[in-house]
């Protein structure tokens, strides 16, 4: 576990907009990313993450120039995500600005990317995403029940993959990912706090740098996750709609006796 806490606002971005909803569904508009990033950059926060919720082929070029436009606007880490098919996707989005780039889909269609970017960039510039739900005798596609009782979702949490969860995370730390985003989809948007089994299970499961997200409501809800395993704790909704401030949320984890940065 690292020394300081990191605590970082995602900013879902769709068509340039920010975004918000719960499940990644309802969503709705929570302001533009470039002033956002700004904002949270003044208020402390310790790095950003874009996550381009479409990622359609439409969208790209305005991802690539929010990214671009944000990084000229702010002086902490950017990490981007969303649609990174191919080590040339991440060749575009680092010179863009980004400190990192994040990927999902792309690395379970193929899970060689995972090695070719680290390969290629290092692997300090590799966050893999991973959006985890728990298995019910009603998912359409899970995982065997003797797994770790999470499975890896695409599509904002929609479509199963049938991949453990756990065991995804082990594998993708061998083949180099610098960083495990995990994102409970059965917590995001909640605001009922963090998923303690899956981020316990996560942290068993890999050496590298965890950040926890989904499910984060109140500043209480950041500290369990830190003791949990996480190194950063990630949100959305509760910073852009002003329930709380990063400040906040450093206050809530150094009163639990945590370093913060």
């Amino acid at each position: 576990m690292s020394l300081a806490v990191r605590v970082i606002p995602c900013l879902d971005v769709d068509a340039g907009r920010v975004v918000k909803g719960v499940n990644f569904r309802d969503l709705r508009d929570a302001g533009d990313p470039v002033e956002l990033a700004a904002r949270y950059d003044e208020m402390g926060a310790d790095e950003l993450t874009f996550l381009d919720v479409s990622a359609s082929t439409q969208c790209r070029a305005t991802m690539i120039d929010v990214v671009r436009a944000a990084a000229e606007q702010i002086f902490i880490p950017l990490t981007v995500g969303g649609g990174v098919r191919s080590v040339q996707d991440v060749d575009q989005l680092l010179r863009a600005g980004a400190d990192k780039v994040g990927v999902n889909t792309a690395a379970i269609a193929r899970p060689e990317l995972v090695g070719e970017i680290a390969e290629r960039f290092g692997n300090q510039v590799l966050v893999i995403s991973v959006d985890a739900r728990r298995v019910t005798d009603e998912s359409p596609q899970g995982t065997a029940q003797a797994g770790s009782g999470f499975e890896v979702t695409t599509h904002g949490g929609r479509r199963g993959t049938g991949i453990d969860a756990i065991a995804w995370i082990e594998e993708v730390t061998r083949r180099g990912a610098g960083e495990i985003l995990l994102n409970s989809m059965d917590a995001d948007g909640t605001e009922q706090g963090f998923d303690l089994e899956l981020i316990r299970a996560a942290r068993a499961a890999t050496t590298v740098p965890l950040i926890a997200s989904g499910g984060a409501g109140r500043p209480e809800d950041f500290p369990p996750a830190v003791r949990a395993g996480a190194d950063a704790v990630l949100a959305a909704s509760v910073f852009h709609f002003g329930i709380l401030t990063v400040a906040q949320v450093k206050d809530a984890l150094r009163a639990d006796g945590l370093e913060v940065r």
